[in-house]
């Protein structure tokens, strides 16, 4: 049986919030759709997210003109609260995302396989960019 080792990319951020504030915004579905998209012409209009192990998660995004959209969907393989998640997309590729105290900081981890329809580095540049939205998103919350 041949394996092949997976093309990985990770972004990451720190978030000017503890680590008790970016757990519950990162899951929570009406966060969710606050920041979940690369660029201000795309939107999540909808997330659901069931996280625990064999929990299932469907954010929908689309094009703010309605012209394209997709489900980013999986189930969450382990859940390991305030520390760590691993999911399975529905494409089968693996993500991994880690969360590490810094104080009244917070570090967050991505790392994720790529898939064949983009560039890496369009792939790359996406997931930073939804990342940095989670943050400015993550930095508003009082």
């Amino acid at each position: 049986m041949e394996t092949k080792d997976k093309t990985t990319i990770t972004v990451e951020t720190t978030v000017q919030q503890p680590l008790e504030k970016v757990w519950e915004l990162w899951g929570a579905p009406e966060h969710i759709t606050q920041w979940n998209f690369a660029h201000e012409s795309w939107q999540c209009p909808a997330a659901t997210n069931d996280l625990q192990p064999g929990g299932r998660f469907v954010w929908r995004m689309e094009a703010r003109d309605g012209s394209v959209g997709f489900d980013y969907a999986g189930t969450y393989e382990q859940v390991v609260p305030y520390k760590s998640i691993v999911l399975k997309l529905d494409d089968n590729r693996q993500v991994r995302i880690n969360f590490e105290s810094l104080g009244d900081q917070t570090k967050v981890t991505e790392v994720f396989e790529v898939e064949d329809a983009n560039t890496i580095e369009l792939q790359r540049n996406g997931w930073q960019a939804i990342l940095d939205n989670f943050k400015k998103h993550a930095e508003s919350q009082k």
